[in-house]
Formats: structure tokens, C-alpha cells, sequence
């Protein structure tokens, strides 16, 4: 994931900059395992360039930068990120299929800044109102969110229509939080929608690559960094991390809420269990009505 969070920086990164990424995202390993001098050489630029690169794209320096991409390249080999072919059997597909995943997750895994998160787990356990913010598949992942967060005790809504959250967005108050969901961050409606929320004293929480408009407007950013490309299969990908990311903050929440409002969610949880069975309808089948005797 950090050598996509690069390709997503490319171009907000300065042209000496720049020198450093292509010659990072070139050969990783080599990064690896050589010094910042010699980094400096391979990408023709000085020392210090090679620092204001890595803290442009979120590290404090060489050493912690050099650490991650080691981590990153070592839990999450993209050797199982295969694309799909028009010839492949059913047995490539999910090997394929999952591998993507699994890489996915790691990455994930490994890249997801825990600070990050905490942070936004702050900001929705103190939020009076809780909207969710996506459009497309983001859309769906929001619907999701909304599933898993209205058990939660506090008002939460999604909406995917871009005329209706920056209605919504635009009536919102300090204290409200709103949670941005998008692949590439940079439509021109979900931007429309996270300025008025902004303007109106929410907080945004942005699921988002980084580097894109979306992510500078967050007051808390949770990156999601994919390459973007035309594979039509990558969505089902960044769907999946949202998810996760979705799935970890519905969980951070719970338990921040306490003991008491976990056994609240059991009961609603157990009332549920109690409506599916008495209206199960291969439990409950109705007795087949008795023939009449024959005259």
C-alpha cells in the first residue's frame, strides 16, 4: 500500500521529488537495501531532497520511511496480485480473486495508521449525529456503514444522492460528523457536499486515498491507497478495504460505549433472533389442511 500511496502522491509531490518516487516505485527492493546516498544518486537529486520526499508523503525521515516499505514489501507480496484472464479456469479465478484480496487486507493491515483511527473513534463517540457521505459503489459501503452504526445509540443516516447530502451537509452543526467515502477523492459533488458540512462545523472523517482533494479537507483522514487503473476488477478491492474500514470503526465504537451498551446491542441482537425464528418460514410451516373423507 505505501508504494500505491506513492503513485496516488505523484503528482502533488515537487519535480525533485518526484526524481525520488519513480526512482523508489523502479526497484523497492533496491531501496531497501541501500543507503540515502545512494538513493539520492539512482534518482539524480541530493540527500535532503530525498528527506523532503519522505516527509511529503507523511514519514519523519529516511529511516522510518526506509522501515515501512521494508514491512510493506515483506507481509504483502504482490506476487498473488494476478489479473484475471479471458482463458482462466474456475480454480484461477479464485486463487486470483482471493490473493487480490488477501494482499488487500494486509496492506491494510500493515499501512492503516492506528492514531488515525483512534482519532476518528474519538471524534464518533463524541459526534451528536452521524451522516455517511458516498456515491457509486462508495455508495453501497456507505448504506453498509449505516447498517452497522445505527445500533450505536447515536443518529446516523448515508446517503449516495449528491443532491441530498449537501442538503443534508449544509444543515449540519458543530458536533455533527460525517464519514466521506471515496476510491479516487476527487468527485466534484462529494466535494461540494464535505465543504458545506466543513462550513457548518462538522467534522470529516475521510476514507479516501491520500493526497487527493478529499483527503486535504479531513479533519481526520484514514487513507486507502489502490492503484488506480482500468481494471474493472480493482473496485471490488478498494470495496473490500472500505469495508474493513468500516467494520473497525463500528467496532472501536462499541467498545468505547462500555459494558452497558454492549449488552444493549445483545438484547436487540437476541429480539432479532426471536423475529427470524417465529417467522421462519421452513420452521414454521403451516399444517397442510386435512382432506375430507371421501362421501
Amino acid at each position: 500500500m505505501l508504494l500505491d500511496a506513492i503513485r496516488t502522491r505523484l503528482g502533488s509531490l515537487s519535480k525533485s521529488e518526484r526524481k525520488v518516487a519513480l526512482a523508489v516505485l523502479e526497484n523497492p527492493e533496491l531501496t531497501i537495501s541501500e543507503n540515502i546516498s545512494a538513493l539520492a544518486r539512482s534518482a539524480q537529486v541530493s540527500e535532503p531532497t530525498v528527506v523532503r520526499f519522505c516527509r511529503a508523503i507523511g514519514y519523519d525521515g529516511w529511516h522510518e520511511f526506509k522501515l515501512k516499505l521494508a514491512q510493506g514489501l515483506a507481509l504483502a507480496p504482490r506476487a498473488l496480485d494476478e489479473a484475471p484472464l479471458p482463458d482462466d479456469l474456475a480454480s484461477d479465478l479464485i486463487g486470483k480473486i482471493c490473493g487480490r484480496s488477501v494482499n488487500v487486507l494486509l496492506d491494510l493491515r500493515n499501512n492503516l495508521d492506528a492514531q488515525a483511527v483512534q482519532a476518528a473513534i474519538d471524534l464518533l463517540a463524541s459526534a451528536k449525529k452521524i451522516e455517511f457521505y458516498g456515491q457509486g459503489s462508495s455508495g453501497l459501503v456507505a448504506a453498509d456503514a449505516q447498517h452497522k452504526f445505527f445500533r450505536s445509540g447515536v443518529p446516523t443516516v448515508a446517503y449516495s444522492d449528491p443532491h441530498i447530502h449537501a442538503i443534508s451537509a449544509a444543515l449540519l452543526q458543530k458536533g455533527d460528523a460525517v464519514v466521506a467515502i471515496s476510491q479516487r477523492g476527487g468527485s466534484v459533488a462529494l466535494l461540494h457536499s464535505v465543504r458545506l458540512a466543513r462550513d457548518a462545523g462538522a467534522d470529516i472523517i475521510a476514507i479516501a486515498p491520500s493526497g487527493t482533494p478529499l483527503a486535504a479537507l479531513a479533519t481526520v483522514l484514514l487513507p486507502v491507497d489502490l492503484p488506480v487503473d482500468t481494471d474493472p476488477y480493482r473496485p471490488i478491492s478498494a470495496r473490500l478495504a472500505h469495508l474493513t474500514v468500516i467494520d473497525i470503526l463500528a467496532v472501536g465504537l462499541a467498545l468505547r460505549r462500555g459494558p452497558d451498551f454492549r449488552r444493549q446491542m445483545q438484547s436487540a441482537q437476541r429480539a432479532l433472533q426471536r423475529i427470524d425464528i417465529q417467522f421462519d418460514p421452513y420452521t414454521e410451516l403451516a399444517p397442510a389442511p386435512a382432506r375430507k373423507a371421501a362421501d
